[in-house]
């Protein structure tokens, strides 16, 4: 995997994903994401990164800035298009994240690396930006 941060954005595949968000015109293409992830009982790091992606998209979309590392663009030009999620994704994406931080393929590679502490606080930044 081809991670450079610890951003929701800051690998290959996250990145990969991001993009597409530029031919995206609802909140379908993130919900089908985070209920695909839900339900899942795979253990993947890019399904587990993807994740993160889709639950920042809707962190952001609920206020959250966009980060100075993260490729605002893509995000930027979906969130002007749907306008901001449905409590219903906003659960999935809470979901999502307590999922890949608790368990996960992706939080047993960041738990091997010195930066696990930063990779936890853009989990928690993430989810705490999530309405309730």
């Amino acid at each position: 995997m081809g991670t450079w941060s610890e951003e929701p954005f800051g690998n290959d595949t996250a990145a990969d994903w991001a993009w597409e968000l530029d031919e995206a015109d609802s909140w379908a293409f993130v919900t089908d994401v985070l209920q695909g992830y839900a339900a899942g009982d795979e253990e993947d790091t890019d399904r587990d990164a993807i994740a993160v992606a889709a639950a920042a998209v809707v962190a952001h979309g609920s206020g959250l800035p966009l980060s100075e590392e993260e490729d605002a663009e893509s995000v930027e030009g979906f969130l002007a298009r749907v306008g901001a999620p449905p409590a219903s994704v906003v659960a999935l994406a809470r979901a999502a994240l307590d999922k890949v931080g608790g368990d996960s393929e992706l939080a047993e590679l960041w738990d091997e690396s010195d930066e696990i502490d930063d990779w936890r606080a853009t989990l928690t930044r993430l989810r705490d930006a999530l309405p309730a």
